[in-house]
């Protein structure tokens, strides 16, 4: 005989084809159609899974120059989508240079500010080497909008970036106005200087700083973007993987960045010419750097 409570409220009973039943008071099953069940650990249809942290693999210093050869591959592969992402480097360049031309202590901190977004500005880049790993065609109109498959993510740590640049391009300013002499310089007098250290204190300050704010974007986001648009994993989660990353492997990813200093390097030296091609080699390196670094999931080539 059932006690006095459970007659006032009677426990649903289970039914067989009924559209809403529960089993039993201390079951997790739910019946919500006939022959159709859910539990509390299954994820409801059309939401993403919850983010899995990936293994990261270590890797040897020789990996860096196998990711270089892959990018210059992916880069002649790419055509002419590859060259639309280096030119738009380019002429990011130039129109930094023309609108702040007297203005430089702001256009240095600028200039070699928005390369901080160079992992968000990429994500093009890796998915055209998605595609080609896919045996794809690279076609430019779908990496444009590669960033809508995880756009609250991608999103986020884009703002992080914009963030970073607009610290640094104000510390730009403020190491200018106590650290450089002679007056208001231009363009070639700030290249000089940083270069040949006519001013050692001013170019040992602004390498320091910058190299902090650079340090600090390479180590969150050398595997985050790449890891976020094919597992569309969350941002903190994808930063996280790429702070481990360089933990496991010190050098190569000491060797990967000096590479893409040079590179860089080599970019501003021709007045932002050699971006159109430097930038692009590095985008789809930077793909095979997550690819080697990352261990391989089922259903990573289907993302």
């Amino acid at each position: 005989m059932r006690p006095a409570c459970c007659q006032r409220f009677p426990w649903p009973a289970a039914r067989a084809g009924g559209r809403f039943a529960f089993t039993g008071a201390n079951e997790k099953r739910v019946t919500l159609t006939k022959g159709i069940s859910m539990t509390q650990n299954d994820t409801p249809a059309g939401e993403n899974p919850p983010s899995r942290f990936p293994v990261i693999r270590r890797v040897e210093t020789g990996a860096v120059a196998g990711w270089l050869r892959a990018g210059w591959l992916d880069f002649r592969r790419g055509g002419r989508a590859s060259l639309f992402y280096g030119a738009c480097f380019a002429v990011a360049g130039w129109l930094l240079q023309v609108v702040f031309a007297k203005a430089y202590a702001l256009f240095a901190g600028l200039t070699t500010g928005f390369l901080l977004l160079g992992p968000f500005l990429a994500m093009g880049l890796y998915h055209l080497s998605r595609r080609l790993e896919l045996g794809e065609p690279p076609e430019l109109a779908p990496s444009l909008a590669a960033w809508r498959s995880n756009l609250a993510n991608v999103g986020l740590f884009a703002a992080l970036l914009v963030v970073v640049l607009l610290v640094w391009a104000r510390a730009s300013i403020v190491i200018f106005a106590l650290f450089f002499d002679g007056g208001l310089p231009t363009f070639a007098d700030v290249v000089r200087t940083v270069l040949t250290f006519e001013q050692p204190v001013f170019a040992l300050v602004y390498f320091a700083v910058g190299g902090f704010f650079a340090a600090f974007v390479f180590a969150i986001s050398v595997i985050a973007v790449p890891l976020m648009l094919e597992r569309r994993t969350d941002a903190v989660t994808a930063a996280i993987a790429s702070l481990v990353a360089c933990g496991r492997n010190p050098l190569p990813m000491l060797l990967w960045a000096a590479c893409i200093v040079l590179l860089v390097g080599i970019g501003f030296a021709t007045l932002f010419v050699g971006l159109v091609v430097t930038m692009p080699v590095v985008g789809h390196a930077t793909w095979h750097a997550y690819r080697g670094m990352v261990e391989a999931e089922v259903g990573d080539a289907d993302a």
